[in-house]
């Protein structure tokens, strides 16, 4: 598996951030979906990784610079064919990396709380996220989990 930054223009990323979007949008009411499209994640404050395999897509993530000392992990998603390999776990991983190399203090995310959820719930608590209040923008939403990691 390699992780590599991606400037988001492929149509392999674009399909799967696609699916992420449809699955959030079918699982969560509208005004609950905090996921991020194409170009919401093309902003200057988000890096963004992919993993691959050779030339098939595993997964994606990304990481919010919410002010000096604070980041955000978005747009975590492993495709379906490659669920359960450890594609989400290298790429918390990174991301960890990422956000101690650059002095960040707190990392924080959202995702959600039905069901469907628990499994990206359990991996984040496996690496030290605990459940907290809402952050940066957000509000409090019965179908938000919110959690956070000193680093």
């Amino acid at each position: 598996m390699q992780i590599k930054v991606d400037d988001l223009t492929g149509s392999a990323i674009a399909a799967l951030l696609q699916e992420h979007l449809d699955d959030m949008h079918r699982i969560s009411p509208r005004e609950s979906v905090h996921a991020l499209d194409l170009t919401g994640l093309q902003r200057p404050e988000i890096t963004f990784w992919c993993a691959w395999d050779g030339p098939t897509l595993m997964g994606c993530g990304a990481l919010k610079a919410l002010n000096a000392t604070h980041g955000e992990i978005k747009s975590m998603r492993t495709a379906r064919t490659h669920r359960r390999r450890g594609v989400a776990a290298r790429m918390l991983e990174t991301v960890l990396a990422e956000a101690t190399r650059r002095g960040y203090t707190r990392l924080s995310l959202e995702t959600g709380s039905q069901p469907e959820f628990a499994p990206a719930r359990q991996l984040y608590a496996r690496f030290g996220f605990e459940s907290c209040g809402p952050f940066a923008d957000y509000r409090p939403d019965p179908n938000s989990h919110f959690m956070t990691r000193t680093l």
